[in-house]
């Protein structure tokens, strides 16, 4: 069963993997970033969950609800797991000097084995899409865990912009 799995899934699939891989190796280790990098991984889940909208519950308001009220709770969990992160602007090239992340690599794991099963339950089985239980917990999820990482990089952004702010700021 696993063979066939692997068989029937896309390049891209893949693709992702490695590079979400990728992603949190770099984290768990300290240095610069730039914003622009930190928005990657909640814009490609971001991107992921729209697709998988529009595709399987299209022009449905209530999936659009379930899956915004799975970013609201993820956001919020995402914040508090960044609440004593140490971040500090480069003043010489205005980019970000991050302690090691270690939670990233665990959850972009999760997130991608939830997202991954989630896909091949519902290509296996298509008449799931028509399930509500199951929609609500694949729209939750979903959400929830795309909301982990929006609610990491707000915290990012808000420690930026108020470090940034610190170092213009006049003194006296």
């Amino acid at each position: 069963m696993l063979q066939l799995f692997v068989s029937h899934t896309p390049i891209w699939v893949w693709v992702l993997l490695a590079f979400l891989v990728m992603r949190g190796v770099m984290a768990m280790k300290p240095g610069e970033t730039s914003l622009s990098k930190l928005a990657i991984v909640p814009g490609l889940f971001t991107a992921w969950g729209v697709w998988s909208i529009n595709v399987r519950y299209p022009a449905s308001w209530e999936a659009w609800a379930l899956w915004m009220v799975g970013i609201a709770a993820g956001a919020g969990i995402g914040w508090m797991l960044l609440r004593r992160v140490q971040l500090r602007v480069e003043p010489a090239t205005g980019k970000l000097w991050r302690g090691a992340d270690y939670s990233l690599l665990p959850l972009l794991l999760v997130t991608f084995v939830v997202k991954y099963g989630f896909e091949a339950a519902l290509a296996m089985s298509p008449a799931l899409v028509a399930d509500s239980g199951f929609r609500a917990a694949y729209l939750l999820l979903s959400g929830g865990f795309t909301g982990i990482f929006i609610g990491k990089y707000c915290r990012y952004l808000v420690a930026s912009r108020a470090r940034a702010q610190d170092l213009v700021a006049p003194v006296g």
